[in-house]
């Protein structure tokens, strides 16, 4: 149950002070809902690892990973809903983004990380018709993780915005923490599977 209320609060309490922000006052609702599924793409990010690696109790084993892979789809629907948002609010900012021409890297780290999420979710719908042996997907698909993670990460970092900086580098050093575990757990395995 620790775990539980520590992953409720991880998540709840950013939630909570991005709600709480004076900022929301001057922002039309469309960019209000792409900030918030950005905070909820983090708040996902929290739970991949965990689910991955049976690190959520009651789901361990196939269950987590159903969890998982139903959790990845949410990660892709709440970055589209993000970078809609935010293409409603200001098309022409959202293009420079998208061609890597904007001024500030907290935008290149985005769209490096929501690129990674959506190669990471290609290869995982596509693993079967690819016939990619399981050591292959493995790697694979946990480099993706990687990068999505450092992305995500150094996105959150560097924006000024409706999240509060505490709990936002709480939440982000806690996906660094749980995505770090999930890879030295599997190190083993992998460095024995060449």
């Amino acid at each position: 149950m620790v775990i539980w209320g520590v992953l409720a609060a991880a998540i709840g309490v950013p939630i909570a002070f991005a709600a709480a922000s004076p900022l929301l006052q001057w922002r039309d609702p469309a960019y209000i809902v792409g900030g918030f599924a950005g905070i909820a793409a983090m708040a996902v990010l929290l739970l991949q690892p965990l689910l991955a690696n049976g690190g959520i109790p009651g789901l361990a084993g196939r269950r987590g990973r159903l969890v998982h892979h139903w959790t990845g789809g949410a990660l892709v629907v709440a970055i589209v809903i993000h970078v809609a948002g935010l293409w409603i609010t200001s098309p022409p900012d959202v293009i420079d983004v998208l061609l890597f021409a904007a001024p500030t890297w907290f935008s290149v780290w985005g769209v490096i990380a929501m690129w990674a999420v959506f190669a990471s979710a290609l290869l995982a719908a596509l693993r079967w018709r690819l016939a990619l042996r399981p050591r292959i997907w493995r790697r694979a698909h946990l480099a993706l993780a990687c990068v999505i993670v450092a992305g995500s990460v150094a996105h959150a970092l560097l924006i000024e915005g409706t999240m509060e900086f505490v709990s936002k580098a709480v939440l982000c050093a806690l996906v660094v923490a749980a995505t770090v575990k999930v890879v030295m757990d599997l190190r083993p395995r992998l460095l024995r599977s060449r």
